[in-house]
């Protein structure tokens, strides 16, 4: 069977897969596969679990905050944020959970630190305009 090489890229990760013989993931539009030799193709991936198939071994499963994936001259590249990746999906499912609520808890915090940004400047434009 015909393979293609994966290349997984995150901000302190890389990793060359050799072999490849299926990938499956999710975009905006639904669930896509890849094999060996498709045609140049470009989409990023939505939130969740991504999976793929060396030759002759078990699925792998990889778990991403979202991505860009591309694929050009027989190979596929990752490009995201970080990534996990395991065999087992139960583990890897549970991973991704964590990862989903450290990731909520970081953007409530977020958002309450701008909204009171939002206020402090607020209050600083007032006092500005009450001083004409």
């Amino acid at each position: 069977m015909s393979t293609f090489i994966l290349n997984l890229q995150s901000s302190d990760q890389f990793e060359r897969i050799e072999d490849v013989e299926s990938f499956v993931a999710e975009d905006a539009t639904g669930s896509f596969g890849l094999r060996a030799h498709h045609e140049r193709f470009m989409t990023a991936l939505v939130f969740g679990l991504a999976r793929y198939r060396c030759e002759g071994g078990p699925w792998q499963y990889l778990a991403l905050p979202g991505a860009l994936a591309y694929f050009v001259d027989n190979q596929l590249f990752i490009n995201t944020r970080r990534y996990i990746r395991d065999s087992d999906y139960n583990r890897i499912t549970e991973a991704l959970t964590e990862q989903l609520l450290k990731e909520e808890e970081t953007l409530a915090g977020l958002k309450q630190s701008l909204r009171r940004l939002e206020e402090e400047m607020l209050k600083r434009l007032l006092e500005i305009e009450r001083g004409r």
